[in-house]
């Protein structure tokens, strides 16, 4: 529709008021308007700053002034918003309060109407202000996913819910690749069965989204199901209506010999040149320690060029405090800092005011967050976001050059909703039990509705409900039952004491704890973050305050170590921070180096040159360092792994061996293979067998015994898994390791097998790790096929790994469309394998260690090259 069409759907007053405030709407204001007041769900996608939210509030405010002006408009709530933030009210007071204000007065001038009332509840609002709306309900309830689910059984509460008209879910990119997203699912098919059973009408439901893919997904994920059909959801794509100025900038140190302190330097100058020219800089690091790291660096390197004042630039991340998060906001918001560094905290759509730059350190490891990040930039939508990509070294620079186009070219990676989760079901099934007794078939046919479940067999529909109603006989690990079921009369309904338990208890975001380190002896050595603990395996070696540790075993929130000076690392101490390369954007980085190494085998070296320049807007010294590295790998082993080959090679150090698979499936897939692989060869050799993962690629390393390493032992492994058989050999490898122990005690605690809070008492997170280890050990044995534990597996590897897309690797392998070369033994790894052996091999507290260890391979591997007279003319 045109802009006048628009403007006359719209009240009188409301119109003027657009017309004095904004002039003219948005692309995702111009299509979600009318369809929004045509009453159609809707899911908007585009990026901060182009008026999304307005545009949703804009026409939910016209229709309830109308009925004020009618004297239709009720003391209840209408429309209800749903946003994964809790630190809300910045954003409220801007896109809802300010405009109902200001349309107020405007009307009230000529009509005689109410206002507009708007009420929050969340798990922070205080208990008189519950009571306070009970009794005057307001017309635009603001909340959370966890305070809906918790309103839903809240009898008297309930009520008040079952008269809205909209439901609107905010941050949806945000929300639907998460078991929150499961758990809003089921909420909002449970709010829609408690409406359409009052007014006989079904909730209009609007999402609104970042940039995200595929938006048919998330359609449905949004729209959930009817008589078995995705409920039809109209989509207002508009994620490109704001231009894009993408750059990937590469140091010209020497990535391979220059020292990090050397490459360091150039990046903050870098950076400097960079934020000196623009008026607010947003720095996006990949780790919360990188993030605190570099705000440090830059403080006093643009302090001593008098560039900035030190109060003009601050640290946002998650482990600060939420007042010190808040204050930076804040000064954002009023034009008060000059640089913000920030790890993920700021991705999200809260209102951080005016930016012109957003810069990236390394891989955004995505091009939806890539584009999030940088769609910071530019704040309203005719302005342009600006970013640019700082690379570290040769594998970020070829990683980055591939997300930067993909993202001028729209590609975006596919989201990952995960679908089932059974202790997201167990929580709900509670909770539904508690509003009224249910027959098994309508329940069964109410969760089908949701997205997520959609799928769900009516077998582990059933494990689940037997599970609650304690079927298992679970009450001598005290665990009681939490329904009562009638299986004569297929019924199930409230037990004593569940309303309380789901008050206290729901919710799926696990409790943060931090691990504490023991010696044998008993002295404390510090903490580790849980989700680094859940890597660790028995006999892994870590760094902590500078020194080696050797993992011995865990209990509870506790781990006991042996000091393990002079070995090497077998985990970095930042992997468990590191964002995984989403699957979608590692097979565009195979096709790259395929592409590149394609030209250079024809010795079309200047036409490579070229189509990195000009395609792939990259400087020439960084296309340069391209060529030179792909040529490389196809001097030494005449091979460029990507999406036609897989490449294995395997080489000797003087500890033992190590096995190199490249293969550019991204961290979670390789995670997955990593581990099966290494399980039939530590079973093969019957020796502990260590994994390294990247985004490329995997090394399992072992030290020497009487079996050789040879060509007919990696076909063994080849062979040895298969599609048919890997998720078997995968979920035997991680029944008994680390993370297991850890995302059962997570799972246990969203089926409520576990409690937090009950009676008056809390468990710290201490307590309820020792219990569920214990209960671990009990049911592996004794009930492997309860549904906490096969929740487990299936969160740690659908959710955790991608078992979805190593199955498919495997497929591709059997089927032959997937060539495997195996390259061995070779004196030196190759090209590509140098980071992932250095990986192995040194820790990020030791980059120096690791600099220095690819420098030393590279000039090993160009002698070889060399002498055998192989050559490139680089101009």
């Amino acid at each position: 529709m045109e802009d006048d069409e628009i403007l006359n759907l719209l009240r009188p007053y409301v119109k003027e008021w657009f017309i004095k405030k904004f002039g003219t709407f948005t692309d995702p204001q111009r299509y979600a308007i009318p369809l929004i007041k045509q009453g159609k769900n809707v899911l908007i996608s585009s990026p901060t700053g182009t008026g999304k939210t307005l545009s949703v509030f804009l026409a939910i405010i016209d229709d309830l002034f109308k009925m004020s002006e009618e004297g239709v408009l009720q003391n209840q709530i209408y429309a209800i918003y749903i946003s994964p933030l809790r630190a809300l009210d910045n954003d409220m007071e801007k896109n809802l309060l300010i405009p109902l204000r200001e349309i107020y007065q405007l009307a009230n001038e000529k009509y005689n109407i109410s206002e507009i009332n708007v009420g929050v509840r969340t798990s922070d609002t205080p208990a008189n202000i519950k009571q306070k709306m009970l009794r005057s309900p307001p017309h635009i309830l603001i909340t959370t996913p966890e305070s809906l689910s918790i309103s839903l059984s809240a009898p008297k509460f309930k009520e008040r819910l079952s008269t809205a008209k909209w439901v609107v879910v905010d941050e949806i990119h945000e929300i639907a690749s998460s078991k929150r997203g499961a758990h809003l699912s089921l909420s909002l098919e449970r709010l829609d069965y408690l409406v359409s059973n009052k007014t006989g009408k079904n909730l209009q439901r609007i999402g609104l989204s970042a940039t995200i893919s595929p938006l048919e997904e998330v359609a449905k994920f949004l729209g959930g199901y009817k008589d078995g059909k995705p409920r039809e959801v109209e989509i207002v794509d508009a994620r490109f209506s704001k231009p894009f100025d993408i750059r990937v900038i590469t140091p010209k140190t020497d990535l391979i010999h220059g020292s990090a302190e050397e490459i360091n330097n150039e990046i903050y100058e870098t950076i400097a040149d960079l934020v000196k020219n623009a008026k607010t800089s947003l720095i996006f690091t990949n780790t919360r320690s990188a993030t605190e790291r570099v705000s440090y660096k830059l403080k006093k390197l643009l302090a001593s060029k008098n560039m900035i004042d030190l109060d003009e630039i601050e640290a946002h991340h998650s482990s600060l405090s939420r007042e010190v998060r808040l204050n930076v906001e804040e000064k954002l918001k009023k034009g008060q800092l000059r640089v913000v560094v920030s790890s993920t905290s700021l991705e999200l759509g809260i209102d951080i005011g005016y930016i012109d730059l957003v810069i990236l350190l390394s891989s955004p490891k995505s091009v939806s967050r890539l584009l999030q990040r940088i769609g910071r930039a530019g704040h309203h939508i005719t302005q342009i976001s600006k970013g640019r990509i700082i690379v570290v070294d040769r594998d970020d620079l070829i990683e980055c050059t591939v997300l930067a186009k993909s993202a001028l070219d729209r590609q975006i990676d596919n989201v990952r909703i995960p679908m089932n989760p059974l202790d997201v079901l167990s929580q709900q099934l509670v909770g539904m039990s508690i509003d009224q007794k249910w027959n098994l078939d309508e329940a069964y046919e109410l969760i089908k509705r949701s997205y997520n479940y959609n799928s769900l067999g009516w077998e582990d529909f059933m494990s689940v409900i037997s599970y609650l109603s304690g079927k298992y006989g679970l009450e001598n690990e005290k665990v009681f039952p939490k329904i009562w079921y009638d299986e004569n009369e297929k019924v199930f309904g409230r037990k004593r004491g569940a309303r309380m338990i789901y008050q206290l208890n729901s919710g799926t975001i696990p409790d943060e704890a931090k691990v504490r380190v023991m010696t044998t002896d008993g002295k404390y050595v510090g903490n580790l973050e849980e989700e680094f603990v859940e890597i660790l395996e028995e006999g892994d070696i870590f760094i902590l305050g500078g020194k080696t540790f050797k993992f011995l075993k865990s209990k509870g929130m506790e781990i006991i170590v042996e000091s393990a000076e002079g070995k090497r690392p077998t985990v970095p101490e930042w992997f468990s921070e590191m964002l995984p390369l989403s699957f979608d954007s590692a097979i565009k980085v195979g096709e790259f180096r395929e592409k590149i190494g394609k030209l250079i085998m024809d010795k079309k070296i200047d036409e490579a040159k070229k189509i990195l320049m000009n395609e792939y807007l990259l400087e020439e010294h960084a296309s340069n360092e391209v060529i030179r590295y792909i040529w490389e790998q196809l001097a030494y082993v005449g091979i460029i792994p990507g999406n036609k080959n897989i490449l294995i090679e395997y080489f000797k150090d003087e500890e033992g061996w190590n096995i190199v698979f490249h293969m550019l499936f991204g961290r979670r897939a390789n995670d997955a293979l990593s581990r099966a692989y290494a399980s039939i060869l530590s079973n093969y050799l019957n020796v502990p067998v260590k994994i390294t993962v990247t985004d490329n690629g995997f090394m399992l390393s072992y030290q020497y015994n009487e079996k050789t390493l040879n060509l007919e032992v990696i076909n063994m492994l080849i062979k040895d898994v298969n599609p048919k058989n890997f998720r078997n050999i995968l979920e035997n490898a991680i029944k008994r390791t680390e993370m297991m122990r850890r995302r059962f005690r997570h799972v246990a605690q969203r089926s409520f097998m576990i409690l937090r809070r009950y009676k008056g008492w809390e468990r710290s997170p201490e307590r309820m790790q020792l219990n569920a280890q214990k209960l671990l050990d009990v049911l592996l044995e004794e009930m492997p096929d309860l549904p906490i534990i096969k929740e487990t597996l299936r969160e740690i590897l659908e959710d955790y790994m991608d078992i979805k897309a190593a199955t498919k690797v495997l497929e591709w392998i059997e089927n032959n469309q997937i060539k495997v070369n195996i390259k061995g033994p070779l004196p030196y790894p190759s090209p590509f394998a140098h980071s992932i052996v250095a990986k192995g091999f040194s820790d990020v507290v030791l980059m120096e260690d690791r600099r220095k260890l690819i420098s030393l391979l590279h000039d090993k591997i160009m002698e070889l090259i060399n002498s055998s007279n192989v050559n490139i003319n680089l101009k």
